[in-house]
Parts: C-alpha cells; structure tokens; sequence
C-alpha cells in the first residue's frame, strides 16, 4: 500500500490541486454507504477536507484536516470502495483494485474541471454549513464547529428548503413597515426561528412573528430559545387556529396543521388579505367520509387509492377557492418524499380580485368539482 499512501500524502498536500476523489464499487453488498466524494473546501479561511457519504438518497457530511482525511481515505479504499477516481489540476488518475493489495493506478490527461474551495458548491444555501447560525446552534441542528449534526441533516435541508421559498416571496412583503407574520401551528418552531433569522438578520427587515401552537411545554420552549437569542419580536402563543381572533398579517404559514386546521388557516388569511400565504396541509381526512360517486364506487372501495383520491382533492379544492379569493395559486415540492410523505406547499400570492375572470372561473371549477362529488370541505366557508 506504500504506492496508495503516496499518492494520498500528493493530493491532500497544500500544492496537490485536488479538485474531488470520488470512491465507488462497494467491496461489500451489504455496506450502506455507496459512495464517498472528498473535496477540499475553504471554512473560516482555512483548508478543509469535505467528505460526502451517500447512503440510498440521502447524503451526510463531515470536514476534516489534511492529516485526517489521508487515514479516512486510506479507510475508506481498504476496507469499502474497490475504485477511485481523482481529478487534479495537473491530471486524473484513476485507482482500479480487484483487491486492496493490488491497485492499477492509471493517469490521464489534466481535467477541464476548475478548482473551487466554496463549501457549497451544489447548493447556495441561505444558512451554509461551516458558518455560525446561533438559532441552528441554539436548537442542536448545528454543532460547536458549525458542522450539522447528522441526525439533524434533513431538518437542515428542509430549512433552506423553505427559505428558497420565502426568497421567492420576499418582493410581495411590505418595504415601509414591520413585515407581520403567523405561524399557526409551529411546533418546535425550527422554520419559524429560520423565517425571522432570515428577515431580520439576513435581510435586516423589521419583523414581528407569532408562532401558535396547542402545546403549552412547546409554547414555553420556544419562547425560553426566543429569549435567549435575543430575537425581539418573535413571541409564541397557545391557542387554536379555529379561535385566534387577530385581525391582519403579510403573511401566513402552515406547516402540517392536522386535517381542517389548514382549512381555518386559510379561511383567517384570505379574512385579512394576507398578501402571501404558505401552507403544507397534512392528514387530509375530512372527505374520506364524504365522498360519494357511483362512477368510482369501483376504486373508492380500495381505503388506501380513496385516501389518496380525498387528499389531493382536499388540495385542489383549497387551491380553488384561494384562486377565487383573487389569489395567484401554486403546488410546489416542499421536501423530497423521502424526508416525508406530506411534501405539497400551496403557496398563494394575492394578486387580483375576487370579480377577476380568473377568480370567477376558479369559483366555477370549485363550485362543479364539490358537486360532482357530493361532498361540504370546511374551506367551502371561505
């Protein structure tokens, strides 16, 4: 193995130019990690070495220092990966091996690929890991080296997720004035901590957040983080969706509220003309009792396709009636499935009124497609 460690001890050096290692072809079936890729990447102004685990669909992390990752490659050749490919700026080798003993090293010509150090270069994330965010650190997402705990990795991902999608409504939300948002149904608040870190420190806007929630130890837990930050102007409340009396916000969002507590979110947005509104709806059984068709009485005797059936139906009808309340309406992909089966946002942007012939053309859909299935969703009070 003197040729390998040679090899390594060039390409993690500080004049190596490596560019990525990418190791494949499990030595062993049963392994879960399929694949490794190290990068050099630059955190706080030094040289780091990134390791990418992809382990099915989901990838994790780590960075480590160049002594560090010469014994993780070494590692992670000898005892999982049978093949390795190295781009350089100098050239690529490529590390063929039937058996760790007896690797073929091959060298081609220098890749066109260029160096870069940034620790995102996939993903322009609005929180980077590798950089202090007291919220994420606050709530154990983020580690004292501001790595992510790998536990913790999908929740990172679903956070800036969403501020991708807060970024697309950013130019709806008021410029002169306190940018007032509600949360209904927040739970541990870690987008609701992620929307005010990225208003108001990122973008340096005044805002006023309320987070509700049904659980009074969770209220007080996240008020406690609240006040610790110092975030002024973030405060959590108990109560219910069905009877907060507030009268206005710029924006409302939703994230799994249970079953028709989606619908009295949206029934007290549109109530305010509320410019913007957010909403991934979860366990949508309302219609599972009420849906009768005789046409597809032959499937709806099927409980899992009838579920599925008066979920979507559920979400189109909302939509609807969001677009006869003068609201530009969409579905988009909040998550991907594997983080969770509920991964629809309807986002709704209020853009025209409600006399608007595509408002009463929405009104008109809703309207048939209720009828043609003889059913009363809670939104119809909308």
């Amino acid at each position: 193995m003197d040729r390998i460690t040679t090899l390594f001890d060039q390409v993690f050096s500080a004049d190596g130019g490596l560019i990525k290692m990418v190791l494949s072809d499990k030595r062993k079936k049963s392994q879960e990690v399929s694949k490794a890729v190290i990068r050099p990447v630059k955190i706080q102004d030094k040289i780091k070495y990134q390791v990418e685990y992809s382990v099915g669909n989901k990838v994790t992390h780590e960075n480590l220092d160049e002594k560090a990752i010469v014994e993780k490659a070494l590692s992670l050749y000898l005892n999982s990966f049978k093949q390795m490919n190295i781009f350089t700026t100098d050239g690529d080798i490529q590390v063929l091996a039937s058996k760790a003993d007896k690797p073929r090293i091959q060298k081609k010509g220098a890749t066109k690929t260029p160096l870069n150090l940034s620790h995102n270069k996939v993903k322009n994330r609005a929180i980077p890991e590798g950089e202090p965010c007291d919220f994420l650190m606050k709530l154990g997402v983020m580690d004292q080296d501001f790595k992510i705990v790998p536990r913790y990795y999908g929740k990172y991902r679903q956070i800036n997720r969403y501020l991708e999608i807060i970024e697309d409504v950013f130019p709806y939300l008021p410029t002169d004035r306190t940018i007032k948002i509600i949360d209904f149904g927040c739970g541990k608040a870690y987008l609701t901590f992620a929307v005010y870190y990225y208003l108001k420190v990122l973008k340096g806007k005044d805002v006023e957040i309320v987070g509700l929630d049904l659980k009074e130890d969770v209220i007080d837990f996240c008020n406690g983080v609240a006040e610790d930050l110092g975030y002024q102007g973030l405060t959590f409340l108990k109560g219910d969706i069905v009877d907060y009396t507030e009268d206005n916000a710029d924006m409302v969002i939703t994230l799994h509220a249970c079953d028709t507590a989606t619908d009295y979110a949206l029934i007290n947005a549109v109530s305010w003309n509320t410019k913007v509104i957010l909403s991934v709806p979860c366990c949508q059984h309302e219609l599972f009792k009420q849906i009768k068709e005789p046409t597809h009485e032959c499937i709806l005797k099927y409980g899992i396709l009838k579920d599925r059936l008066t979920e979507y139906l559920t979400d189109g009808l909302r939509a609807l009636k969001l677009e006869s309340k003068g609201y530009q309406t969409s579905m988009i992909e909040f998550t991907s499935l594997e983080h969770t089966q509920r991964n629809i946002l309807i986002k709704a942007i209020k853009s025209r009124s409600i006399t608007d012939p595509k408002s009463v053309k929405a009104l008109m859909d809703y309207e048939n497609l209720r009828d043609f299935y003889h059913i009363k969703p809670t939104i119809d009070k909308l």
